[in-house]
């Protein structure tokens, strides 16, 4: 978004930076500059760019692969070190795993049509947080309790008459 700047001011309109929103001033050398000058809105740019550059160029994204392959072979110890030196960064890592493996189960749910012949009951399934928005055109629900009937019996022969 561009907003208009006091002619006296500057010759550059000011813009509305993409991450934080902020007006700023584009520099004259890079006239459709659209991310303001903070450290943290300049980081995620650099990062945006790494992670859609990564994804687009395989030769790049080899050549970032190869270089932390070298760096972890260079530093072999590094990350049992670190860990045991921050054992905050292991809650927090245990906490977002749980997450990550609780939304994979769920994906593995999403349009699942296995319930094909139940009968039924008067009870309701309710699923309420931040997963239900996974379950689309989902027909199972994810239960503690589950109740198993034998088959029924052969049905014995008729006598013939």
């Amino acid at each position: 978004m561009i907003v208009p700047t006091d002619p006296e001011e500057s010759s550059l309109p000011r813009r509305c930076c993409r991450y934080c929103q902020a007006l700023f001033e584009p520099s004259k050398f890079r006239p459709d500059q659209r991310v303001c000058h903070q450290p943290e809105c300049q980081r995620r740019r650099r990062t945006e760019y790494h992670r859609n550059k990564t994804a687009a160029d395989p030769e790049y994204a080899q050549v970032v692969s190869d270089s932390r392959r070298k760096w972890r072979q260079a530093h072999p110890g590094y990350q049992k070190v670190w860990r045991q030196s921050h054992p905050e960064a292991q809650d927090r890592n245990r906490q977002l795993q749980h997450g990550r493996d609780a939304k994979r189960r769920i994906q593995v749910l999403v349009k699942n049509n296995s319930a094909l012949d139940l009968k039924h009951a008067a009870a309701e399934v309710w699923l309420i947080g931040p997963a239900a928005g996974d379950l689309e055109k989902n027909n199972l629900a994810a239960s503690k309790l589950f109740i198993f009937q034998p088959p029924a019996p052969p049905a014995a022969p008729q006598p013939a008459s």
